[in-house]
């Protein structure tokens, strides 16, 4: 009896089937580069689109803060039967000793020396007490009302029986007097006084502002008004003769 062939079995050839694997591939990559040039950059971007990177940080966490230390002694709870009990007591106070000044002591003057005969005003020469009356209280000064004013002296003698009067003149308080930079509402119900001396021949002499008013400008012309309009009748001694003396003029500057 005939006993069967069988064909040899042949070995794989590795190298046969990567070149034609090879070719494959090739051929699918021609194939994809002639109908579809852009397939490879759409599945890059695709593929790189849903590519997402996470990066966590983990704190650390904080330290737990430090216990309490026990104070040494813990405070002592009242209890019921302290309640309405009296406080401890305080420190005794102790006062300091402090000793008082020692009085001064002003000792009286026996015998006072007389005043000279030489000293004081023609009214009180000699040491003489001052009299009472017109003339006997020395240099004095007055203040005048609108384009008035009053005024006492001092002179040799029997001093002043009879004060200075106004005899002539005038002085307006519109004409005369410049306008403020504020208007002349700013200087309504103001006044100016100013002092000086009427000689024996009826003149204000040595004049001077004692209480200005709110414009200098104003100020400055009160007393060159009153030495070049304004004539006195001077003082008169208890003779009769012309005395210089003090007098006070006040110019109002009345509201409309």
């Amino acid at each position: 009896m005939a006993k069967p062939r069988y064909a040899p079995r042949r070995k794989l050839n590795w190298k046969t089937l990567a070149l034609v694997a090879l070719l494959h591939v090739l051929v699918a990559i021609g194939l994809v580069r002639t109908f579809a040039p852009d397939l490879t950059d759409r599945i890059v971007e695709t593929a790189t689109s849903f590519t997402s990177v996470t990066v966590a940080t983990y704190e650390e966490p904080p330290p737990p803060p430090p216990e309490p230390e026990p104070s040494e002694q813990p405070a002592r709870q009242p209890s019921v039967r302290d309640e309405g009990a009296a406080a401890e007591a305080g420190k005794q106070a102790v006062a300091r000793a402090e000793t008082a000044p020692d009085p001064a002591v002003v000792l009286p003057n026996p015998n006072p020396a007389p005043r000279a005969s030489s000293t004081g005003t023609a009214n009180n020469s000699g040491g003489a007490d001052q009299g009472s009356g017109t003339g006997a209280g020395g240099e004095g000064e007055g203040t005048g009302s609108g384009n008035r004013g009053a005024g006492r002296g001092s002179g040799s003698g029997g001093g002043v029986a009879v004060g200075p009067s106004v005899k002539s003149g005038r002085i307006d308080a519109v004409r005369d007097f410049p306008i403020p930079e504020g208007g002349r509402a700013s200087r309504a119900g103001t006044s100016v006084v100013v002092e000086f001396t009427v000689g024996v021949d009826g003149r204000a002499h040595d004049c001077n502002v004692t209480q200005p008013g709110p414009d200098p400008a104003t100020n400055a012309l009160v007393c060159p008004l009153v030495i070049e309009r304004i004539r006195f009748n001077p003082a008169r001694d208890r003779d009769g003769n012309p005395v210089p003396a003090r007098y006070g003029w006040r110019q109002d500057f009345f509201r409309r």
